[in-house]
Order: structure tokens, then sequence, then C-alpha cells
């Protein structure tokens, strides 16, 4: 049975796609935030960990929810005071929903400015929830120290929003909530890079900022209907800038010799791609001096290897997800990066909906209705763009000979 997306897809009128894109654009949003979140939940078992670690744990390869690497999780380091795994989602999934009221508080495209004026009053002003801390707290009491510093500065140093990310560390901290800017844009890739790049500019500089412009691209690129995995692929690849772009071709071409993402994970050959290009360096818990810090020639390790996850996996959203979670490091990242985007190309039914049900259970977060929220903002955005447009068109009609 076609879904709305392929219908949609398919229809040969403006008016039949129009009438059937509520349908379609709930399912590619809902799998997106889902896939996310799944993604998300899984990998923050294993977050920190390297695969062999992984596997002596946990008795082989985690391939769903499984209990804290440690026990005793509430006072053992480096972990304490969170509880990570037990289908427990992190500050990725926390963040990426404020996102979503960030859009609905708006009701249009996002700059820097609503990073300052809407997501930092959130994370400061209203407890939420916390899954890994069993409690309702601030968002800010959960996020890592890139975003508190992202509050530190727009709330109370006053920072100019478009460059506030100046002086951060240079990290994932902003591409691992900017997939709803994707959805917003979805279809176009070219303007989900642009408005990404201007909200990061809030948070991040350098390649943490051009990490979530790709990033962005990526989920409106697979928002698309029709489109395939190298489609997504080919989008980032055409828009990533500097060490990003090489850090990313490098892991696809390590890719493309890769059969499964055990074999990713086994070999180390998408780290062994990424690492001439990551400054955090081969210990995950000790970096150097020069660890996170601004540079044109490289990148945040998350994209690359999410993107490498994905084009082995032919964007099977299991098989990439279940490889970032296997692949440590920042696997909660990796994985619900590559999770976003397969999660955006197969729409709903490419996440498994028992995963769905038992980590909002376990996380007490509704994880379908960020999404659905997302597409009614996402549907009144993009006809204000239309309407925006044809009257633009219209002027300009009386210059044009």
């Amino acid at each position: 049975m076609p879904t709305a997306r392929s219908q949609a897809a398919a229809s040969p009128t403006r008016e039949r796609k129009l009438a059937l894109t509520s349908d379609a654009l709930i399912d590619t949003a809902v799998g997106c935030l889902t896939g996310a979140a799944v993604g998300d939940a899984l990998g923050g078992a294993t977050e920190g960990w390297s695969p062999q670690q992984i596997r002596e744990r946990w008795g082989g390869w985690v391939e769903g929810i499984v209990p804290p690497y440690h026990e005793d999780w509430r006072t053992a380091r480096p972990i304490a005071p969170y509880h990570k795994g037990d289908g427990h989602v992190t500050d990725d999934t926390l963040m990426t929903h404020l996102m979503v009221e960030v859009y609905e508080q708006a009701g249009a495209h996002l700059t820097a400015y609503d990073v300052a004026e809407r997501l930092v009053p959130l994370m400061i002003g209203r407890k939420v929830w916390i899954p890994e801390l069993e409690a309702e707290a601030l968002p800010l009491q959960r996020v890592f120290l890139a975003e508190k510093f992202m509050a530190l500065r727009l709330h109370w140093g006053h920072a100019d929003p478009r460059e506030a990310g100046v002086g951060n560390a240079v990290n994932c901290g902003a591409a691992m909530y900017i997939a709803p800017v994707g959805i917003v844009n979805a279809a176009d890739p070219d303007t989900a890079y642009a408005e990404a790049i201007d909200v990061a500019g809030a948070h991040q500089s350098s390649y943490g900022r051009e990490a979530a412009g790709v990033m962005a691209a990526c989920v409106a690129a697979a928002a698309t209907p029709g489109a395939t995995v190298d489609d997504v692929l080919a989008a980032a690849v055409r828009l990533a800038k500097d060490g990003t772009r090489a850090g990313i071709e490098a892991v696809l071409d390590a890719a493309a010799s890769i059969g499964h993402w055990t074999e990713a994970v086994e070999s180390g050959k998408l780290r062994a791609a990424v690492a001439p290009y990551d400054t955090v360096g081969d210990d995950y818990r000790d970096q150097g001096l020069g660890a996170r810090r601004p540079s044109r020639v490289h990148t945040i390790e998350e994209l690359p290897v999410a993107l490498g996850l994905l084009a082995i996996a032919r964007g099977d959203w299991r098989d990439a997800v279940i490889g970032g979670v296997n692949y440590g490091r920042d696997s909660d990242s990796i994985a619900s990066m590559a999770g976003a985007i397969a999660g955006a190309l197969g729409g709903r039914a490419a996440v498994p909906a028992d995963l769905v049900t038992a980590v909002a259970s376990a996380s007490k977060v509704d994880l379908v209705g960020p999404g659905e929220r997302l597409a009614a903002v996402t549907a009144r955005v993009r006809a204000a763009d239309a309407a925006r447009r044809a009257a633009v068109d219209r002027a300009f009609d009386g210059l044009a000979p």
C-alpha cells in the first residue's frame, strides 16, 4: 500500500500534492524525531566506551535497550549522577524537543535571536522531566558544558546572538538538536543549511556550526518525497565546507568497501578515516590541548560517522542506528543523527514501533507528539513562505521585460 509520501511524490497536480501534504509531512516529521530519540536512548548506554568495552560489558553487540554500563551508576565515575541506559533519552532529545517549542512560539523560520529570546529562556526557566536524573529539573541542569556556555553568553553575558558561539568549545552541541530545522525546510537542503548556520551561530563556531548546517541539510534532503540515501549523501558533500567536507568524504570512501555495520565497528575503518580530521583523539575521555578548538581543517566526529553508517546501511534505520550504538565514543549523538536522517527517509514505519513505545515509557517522555506538532508548524511556515514568494514574484514582474 503506498504511503502518503509516495502518493504525494506521484501526484500530477499541485492541488493534489497540497491535499496530501499533511499526512506525508506528519509521517516524515514523526519518523525523523522518533528515529532520533530512539537512537539517542540506545546510544546513551554505550556513550564514552570503546567497541571492545561495549561487547565485554553486555556480552556481545548492543542491539536494543540495555542497563547502564555501571550497576552503581548513581556514584560511579565518570557517569554519575546520570542514569544512562534502560531506555533513557539524553540531552540530545531534550534539546530537540525544546527546538520544536521554539518553532511553535516563533511560527516562522528561526534565527540566532530565537535561540537567545526563546530557547535559552526555556532552558533556564521551566522544569521538565529529565530521565537521566529521574526528576523534574531545568534543562540547564542536564545539558553539557557547551550548552551551559550558550546560556551564559546569551542570558547573562548579553552577547550578540549571531556570534555568541565564538569562544565555545567546538563540538556537536548544535548539530545534535538541529533536525527540526531540516523538517521545517523539507525538500530544500540549501535553505535548511542557511537557516541552521544562522541558528547555530548562537551556540557554536567553526566546524561545530558547520556540522549543524550540514546535518539540517541532510534531514531536509531525506524529507524529500522519493529521496534515497545517495541523495542525502550528495547534499552533504555538496554543501559541507573545509574539514567537515574532507572528513565526510574520507568516511564515505571507507564506507564504500564495508558491507555491514559490524565490519565497520570491528575493523575500526570509519574511526581511522575520520581520525585525521577529529580533534578529540583516540582517548575519548582524556583529550589533548588541541581538542574542540576552532579550525578550518577539522570536523566533529559524529556527523561523518553517522553518514558513513547510513551509507553502509543503505538508509536502513536499524542497521545505521545499531552501528552507531556499538561504535561507542559519542554514540548517543551518532545514533541520534543517523536515526533522524533514516527516520526522515523512511517515515514513521522506519522506526520500530516497539522501541518507540519502550523508550517513551522508560523516559516518561512523549516521542510522537513533538513530530506531530513540528509538522503542524512547518505547514504554517511553508504556507507563509509561498505567499511571500508569490508577492515577490508579482512585484518583480514589474521589472521584467
